[in-house]
């Protein structure tokens, strides 16, 4: 049977649109197909997979490829079950090319098998954005004002922000809709920017779309519980439910979701003050865990989110039910930890605050908030002033007469402060091409490097990232896209060469479920069995793996990485593997040998360390035909 991905394109500018095939001897996924049209059309392409809609749980998962504003590099990024609905539309992609000559809504729906209907209208999205429920979810709510009833089921909507239209670090947000209610559950497509390429590349602030087209999506129970019986000796669900159960409720800690299971086993990896605690002893990270994590932040979690079972899912059917949530407020790991800990924030009251409102602007969550705690830290340094940032207060980042709920709310205040100067570009903020570009031009001004305080991974001439939340050396490696989980996250010390090569596999093994359109919540299963899914039902399972392999050694042959420019990215790794020797006691010989040099010189090991992985990274990305 000959499969092929079916590619919407659409030109803002015009509203002309048309559809194309390409065909499975070459692409298989949103992933594959999308650097090609980024490289052909510089375009910006929302894509799911060939399971989308079928019975596999984790399947409905909307990938965005395109060329990223703040990385300065092609990236994907993805959002949970925004492509359930989307495979109502009877295609696999939506690729934009070209932009609007004014913010406008993109508007596609599809009636039982007849042309998809497309729409660009314009609208004043700022007027929007300051009213109502206040940025993207007021744009949400007039976007399905506006269009919500052409639709015989119920639609989904991408939004992006004020974030979007200012910066480079804008994010896109989707939550889903039933029965005509729209949910609090959003889920994003924040690594990256893509909110910033939408609006600025497009001119599009949002997408609404839906329809009626009945795919022949695999719903056969019977032959996926053969295969799964065959490889695990369980059934489908089980084995699914044993998967993700991190993500619903881990037993062995007594929480569930990735905020509850991190906070519960983190002890003294914690991290908080903008990576200060770093440079803390043992049993002060401890002591802050247990008194501030534990005791407050962690235990309200547990009694109002875990108790009341306040849990829900993406908008597609899943067992992980990884949505905590408390009200309004959805409580996720990494954008808890970087406006939480890392900001000084230890209470939900305050963390809810200040993650609400950067949602509401649009931000990618992680990166907003691992630089509101930089520019922090830079007001409690003085290498900053309030009039310089436009705010009102410095931060209380006390930690030894620190007030859990005060102090966090204060924190939370300024906060807030910061990420409406950094929308209406008070004083010398202006982060429209970039913090790290305006880092620099301003570090000049002040004849110090501002951006050492700043923990991120450096890309070419001006792309940045704020790296994921977990204190490993991983975290920071030098491969083609960082910010996701294309590299080794785990506590191990790994040395540099080998960290390179597990990094390299790892984005493999991540680059089948980002071009199957799969949440990585059901790795567990996935990443190993689909492939032979592939096999079985397309008889594609070696060309599918090919097509990886190729996939991966095309996205390396355009990695601009570029050694730690901050110098608390040096301190970041040396102190993990400090931690590992003295506290751990890790006795792997190259752990104490590269202990020895970070302690002699720590900017030469460094480079050493980096150059090292790097290498390791290359060869074993290389393409080899």
């Amino acid at each position: 049977m000959e499969m092929y991905q079916r590619v919407l394109f659409v030109d803002p500018s015009t509203g002309f649109y048309k559809t194309k095939k390409y065909s499975f001897d070459r692409y298989f996924g949103p992933a594959d197909l999308g650097i090609h049209l980024v490289q052909e059309y510089n375009s910006l392409n929302f894509g799911v997979g060939v399971f989308a809609g079928s019975i596999f749980p984790g399947s409905n998962r909307m990938v965005v490829t395109g060329f990223s504003p703040c990385w300065q590099g092609f990236y994907i990024s993805s959002m949970g079950g925004a492509g359930l609905v989307f495979d109502n539309l009877g295609i696999n992609m939506l690729s934009l090319v070209g932009k609007a000559p004014v913010p406008a809504i993109l508007y596609l729906n599809r009636n039982h098998g007849e042309e998809i209907e497309v729409e660009v209208v314009p609208v004043d999205v700022e007027t929007i954005w300051k009213s109502g429920r206040k940025g993207v979810y007021s744009l949400t709510d007039k976007v399905y004002e506006m269009f919500g009833e052409r639709y015989e089921n119920d639609p989904r909507i991408l939004v992006a922000g004020p974030a979007g239209m200012h910066t480079d670090m804008g994010g896109i947000m989707s939550v889903p809709i039933t029965k005509g209610k729209i949910s609090y559950v959003d889920t994003w497509a924040g690594r990256g920017g893509f909110g910033s390429a939408m609006i600025q590349n497009h001119g599009i602030v949002a997408v609404i779309y839906g329809g009626t087209v009945v795919d022949e999506d695999f719903r056969d129970k019977k032959v996926a519980d053969e295969w799964f019986q065959n490889k695990y000796n369980l059934r489908l669900m089980h084995k699914d439910l044993e998967a993700t159960s991190k993500y619903r409720f881990d037993e062995k800690v007594g929480t569930g979701g990735t905020f509850g299971v991190n906070y519960a086993t983190v002890g003294g990896r914690i991290m908080a003050f903008n990576y200060r605690t770093i440079f803390q002893t043992e049993d002060e990270r401890k002591a802050l865990h247990q008194n501030f994590i534990a005791d407050h932040y962690l235990k309200q979690f547990n009694e109002e989110t875990i108790k009341a079972k306040q849990q829900a899912n993406c908008g597609e059917p899943c067992v992980a039910v990884c949505k905590k949530m408390n009200g309004e407020y959805k409580k996720d790991y990494e954008p808890y930890q970087t406006m939480g800990p890392l900001c000084g924030i230890f209470d939900q009251r305050a963390a809810e605050k200040l993650n609400h409102h950067c949602d509401a602007m649009g931000f990618d969550a992680i990166s907003g908030g691992g630089v509101l705690a930089w520019l922090m830290d830079l007001l409690n340094e003085g290498l900053l002033t309030k009039e310089e940032l436009g705010v009102t207060r410095l931060p209380r980042w006390d930690a030894t007469n620190f007030n859990l709920v005060d102090d966090s709310m204060h924190n939370a205040e300024l906060g807030c402060e910061l990420i409406d100067s950094i929308l209406e570009r008070h004083s010398i903020l202006d982060f429209s091409e970039g913090v790290r570009k305006w880092s620099r031009t301003h570090s000049r001004n002040k004849h110090i490097a501002l951006h050492d305080r700043l923990v991120f991974i450096a890309f070419s001439r001006r792309g940045w990232m704020v790296p994921n939340q977990y204190w490993v050396a991983g975290a920071l490696v030098p491969m083609t896209i960082m910010g996701k989980y294309y590299m080794v996250y785990s506590n191990e010390f790994i040395p540099p060469r080998e960290l390179g090569k597990k990094c390299a596999e790892r984005m493999k093994n991540e680059l089948i479920l980002d071009n199957l359109g799969i949440c990585r919540f059901h790795r567990g299963w996935a990443e190993e069995l689909l492939p032979e899914v592939m096999g079985s039902l397309y008889n594609r399972k070696d060309q599918f793996m090919r097509a990886i392999s190729v996939l991966a050694g095309r996205l390396n042959s355009r990695n601009c990485p570029i050694f730690w420019e901050s110098e608390r990215n040096i301190d970041f790794v040396h102190t993990f593997i400090k931690r590992k020797k003295e506290v751990e006691n890790d006795q792997n010989p190259e752990l104490s040998t590269w202990l020895v040099k970070f302690n002699q010189d720590k900017t030469e090991a460094a480079k050493e360390f980096w150059y090292e992985t790097l290498k390791g990274i290359d060869e074993s990305l290389r393409e080899i035909f």
